[in-house]
């Protein structure tokens, strides 16, 4: 009983929490507001801006800030022109630069976005920084923190189903039945789950780094520079949160074409 009890709840709140991604079309998983999430990440954001040195001033950081503006500007047209006025009202745009060794760049929700000083030689301009910040932006404007932490609670809820459901069982048998549930579901659910967000957060941001104007054939190149940084070394792909190097490189290879169509319908006819 208790597990059918669980199991009631769990696709009951799957019916009534989904969200639409405007770029694709589908329903997602919002199991927790953007009410409740756009707060947070913004508290935390100026958390972590006051906890580490931010770049203001330089050359480099002033780049950071346009790129990002122009970013934010093609999401915008793109969601005005499709259906989706005022989709952005919450949002409260922020970029930074941060001093940092770190090969990295995040945007969290209602974008507030950060790129450390360690990914400035490989993205190597801007057009680089473009590519980069369109996939991050792509991140938020598609509430890929919103699915990840609603797919968390599902990950919490089957976990203690089948607890309950195999609580009559040895010892032994619950260890084996543990393990290879947290397997399954990891290598089964949550990595897929992962990968298809960058995926996703690849195609989106080709898309908008096109419309603000910037070559979307450059992509495919950063990511060469990015798998030279890292010496090939990556765990195989099933074991990944993001896909492999190649396959994002051949992904961006392909899209690029399509990306420039649609910043054809934007009048964007000539890329930096």
């Amino acid at each position: 009983m208790k597990i059918r009890k669980y199991l009631v709840w769990a696709m009951t709140i799957l019916f009534i929490s989904c969200a639409t991604n405007p770029f694709t079309g589908k329903q997602t998983l919002a199991l927790v507001p953007n009410s409740q999430i756009l707060p947070m990440a913004f508290q935390q954001y100026n958390q972590f801006l006051g906890e580490n040195k931010v770049v203001k001033g330089t050359t480099d950081a002033e780049m950071i800030t346009r790129v990002g503006q122009k970013i934010a500007k093609a999401s915008e047209r793109w969601l005005n022109a499709n259906g989706y006025a005022g989709y952005l009202k919450d949002y409260k745009w922020e970029y930074n630069l941060v001093d940092d060794k770190t090969v990295n760049a995040w945007c969290m929700p209602g974008g507030k976005i950060v790129f450390y000083t360690g990914i400035l030689p490989i993205a190597k301009d801007e057009t680089g920084i473009a590519a980069i910040m369109g996939h991050e932006v792509a991140h938020a404007l598609a509430n890929h923190g919103q699915q990840r932490m609603s797919a968390g609670q599902i990950q919490q809820v089957a976990g203690v189903a089948t607890s309950v459901a195999i609580q009559n069982k040895s010892q032994e048998t619950q260890q084996i039945i543990g393990t290879a549930f947290g397997l399954g579901s990891q290598l089964g659910v949550m990595l897929p789950f992962s990968r298809s967000h960058e995926t996703e957060a690849d195609r989106i941001g080709l898309q908008l780094m096109a419309i603000a104007g910037y070559n979307p054939d450059e992509a495919a190149n950063l990511w060469r520079r990015m798998k030279a940084n890292s010496g090939g070394k990556a765990p195989p792909e099933f074991m990944s949160t993001h896909p492999s190097s190649d396959t994002r490189i051949a992904n961006l290879t392909a899209w690029a074409p399509g990306a420039k169509a649609e910043a054809k319908k934007f009048g964007v006819t000539t890329f930096k």
